[in-house]
């Protein structure tokens, strides 16, 4: 279809989506950016955020991105996510259960732990990905 844009989203799990869509739009790490068919080529790093999938007008799916890239080409756009979930499938109970945990190791722990940034990185990404399930 050559009206239709080819997206693809991958992390290192798997395969989330790929096929033809009218429009992707992602959380670049300068700023939000949308994707159409024959956009120029460029590559940019993401930030946590949502990609949103959209048929016409309508989002048809809404994806959690934490971190990666996205390269646009004249084939299509492709984003490699560190990590990425379909928000329809998140449960927001156990996201907050495992934000609270999270914290609760952190204050346990101390500033003085070696697993201080790792964690610190677990409650941002958790602490978005909560704000993306209840918008």
């Amino acid at each position: 279809m050559a009206d239709k844009l080819h997206f693809s989203l991958v992390s290192p799990a798997k395969e989330l989506f790929s096929g033809d869509v009218d429009h992707v739009i992602a959380p670049g790490s300068e700023g939000e950016f949308g994707v159409l068919v024959n956009h120029a080529p460029f590559m940019t790093t993401l930030k946590n955020g949502v990609v949103r999938v959209l048929e016409g007008d309508t989002v048809a799916m809404r994806l959690f991105v934490r971190g990666g890239f996205a390269d646009v080409t004249p084939a299509g756009l492709t984003i490699l996510a560190e990590e990425a979930v379909d928000l329809s499938k998140v449960d927001a109970a156990k996201v907050s259960e495992d934000l609270e945990a999270a914290r609760s190791k952190l204050l346990s722990e101390g500033k003085d732990s070696p697993h201080q940034g790792a964690l610190q990185a677990q409650i941002d990404y958790l602490t978005d990905l909560k704000a993306a399930v209840v918008h």
